[in-house]
C-alpha cells in the first residue's frame, strides 16, 4: 500500500523506532457509531474504507453466551448487563464471592473459538499487521471476577489472594498467547485499563507491588515468542511508561490528549516506546467541528512522520460522534498516500 510497502511493513518499521514513508493508523467504533458508517457507506463491510493497518485477531472481550434480555456471560462466568452500553455492559454478576479460588473452574484457554477464523482473517488481509487481542488481561480481568470494591480491599486484607488470582489468569493467557503464535501473527494487544482521569485507580505502589511482576511474566512469554507486546490502559498512566519499557513494552494505547502532555510524550520515548492513538474521543471528536478535527488529526501525522506513532482515536469512536467528523479523520489520514 503505497510507496512499494505493506501496511505490515510500515507498522514494523514504527515499532523499531525508523521513519516510516507515512503514518499508519487504525480505527474501532463501537456498535452505534459502526452503525453510522453502515448507513452512510450504504454497505455492511466498512473496512474497505477504512484501509486499516491493524489486522485484530482473537476475541478481545470474549462474550459468546447471551442468557437473558440484554445479558451475556463471558467464558470466566461473569455475566454483563449491555442494556446500556451494546458493546461491553455493566458487570451485574461475578464469580467469586469470597476471597479465594476454592470450587472454581477455569475456562479452557485454548478453546478453538478464540482461534478458528484467524487463517481466514489472514488470507483475506494478507498485508496488515496481525495483533492478537487479550482484552481484560489482568488487573481487569481480576476484578471483572471478584468485583472492583472488593479486589480493591483484598489488596490490603488478602494479598496472598490477589497474586493467586493474579497469576492464575496469567497462567491463562500465556497458554493462549502460546497457542495464538503457532499462528503467523506479529504481536499481542493486552487490554488492561489502570488509569482515572487523574492518576491510576490503585495507586503506583500497589501496581508496582502487585500488577507489574505479572505483567512482566506476560510480556516475556510474548517476547519469547518473537513477537511485540501492545498494551492499552485507559486514563492516566504516564508515570508508569518507564517501568513498561523496561519489562518489554513496544505499544502503548489509547495516548489520551486529555490526560497526557502527547507532544511531550512523543518526543520523550520516540525509539523506545511507540504510541497508538492520541486523537481526542472525549472533547474533539463529539463536540468538535469537522475542519477541527482535520486540524488535529494534521497535527499529529506531523508529529508521527518522525516514527515511534501509530495514529487513531484515543479509544474506539463512539456512537455521539457526528459522522461528519468521523470522515474528517479518516480522509485526513488516507490523503498522507494519494
Amino acid at each position: 500500500m503505497g510507496q512499494g510497502v505493506t501496511k505490515r511493513e510500515v507498522v514494523r518499521e514504527v515499532l523499531e523506532g525508523r521513519r516510516p514513508p507515512y503514518v499508519p493508523w487504525s480505527f474501532s467504533f463501537t456498535q452505534e457509531a459502526r452503525e453510522k458508517l453502515q448507513v452512510h457507506w450504504q454497505t455492511e463491510e466498512i473496512e474497505p474504507y477504512l484501509n486499516n493497518h491493524l489486522l485484530n485477531l482473537g476475541n478481545e472481550i470474549g462474550f459468546f453466551e447471551k442468557v437473558g434480555k440484554n445479558l451475556y456471560r463471558d467464558v470466566f462466568g461473569v455475566v454483563w448487563d449491555r442494556s446500556v452500553d451494546r458493546d461491553i455492559g455493566i458487570v451485574c454478576q461475578t464469580v467469586l464471592p469470597e476471597p479465594n479460588l476454592k470450587g472454581y473452574c477455569w475456562p479452557n484457554p485454548i478453546d478453538e473459538k478464540f482461534f478458528r477464523d484467524i487463517p481466514v482473517k489472514i488470507a483475506t488481509n494478507p498485508t496488515c499487521f496481525r495483533v492478537f487481542c487479550l482484552g481484560f488481561s489482568l488487573y481487569e480481568r481480576a476484578w471483572t471476577m471478584r468485583g472492583l470494591e472488593k479486589l480493591m480491599l483484598d489488596f490490603y486484607d488478602h494479598p496472598v489472594f490477589v497474586r493467586q488470582l493474579l497469576n492464575s489468569i496469567a497462567e491463562y493467557n500465556i497458554a493462549q498467547i502460546k497457542h495464538a503464535c503457532r499462528f503467523e501473527i506479529d504481536a499481542v494487544y493486552f487490554g488492561d485499563d489502570w488509569g482515572q482521569q487523574r492518576g491510576l485507580q490503585m495507586g503506583p505502589r500497589l501496581w508496582k507491588e502487585f500488577i507489574y511482576p505479572v505483567l512482566k511474566r506476560m510480556y516475556a512469554a510474548v517476547h519469547g515468542e518473537g513477537k511485540y507486546v501492545f498494551i492499552h490502559s485507559c486514563g492516566d498512566v504516564d508515570e508508569l511508561f518507564d517501568d513498561l519499557v523496561d519489562i518489554g513494552v513496544n505499544c502503548f494505547n489509547p495516548f489520551q490528549p486529555e490526560v497526557m502532555e502527547v507532544k511531550t510524550l512523543l518526543k520523550k520515548y520516540r525509539g523506545r516506546l511507540t504510541f497508538f492513538g492520541g486523537l481526542s474521543t472525549q472533547n474533539l471528536l463529539p463536540y468538535g467541528t469537522p475542519d477541527q478535527v482535520r486540524q488535529a488529526t494534521r497535527e499529529l501525522l506531523v508529529l508521527g512522520q518522525a516514527g515511534s506513532y501509530i495514529f487513531g482515536p484515543a479509544h474506539a469512536v463512539e456512537g455521539d460522534v457526528p459522522v461528519n467528523n468521523i470522515l474528517a479523520f479518516i480522509e485526513a489520514v488516507q490523503s498522507q498516500i494519494k
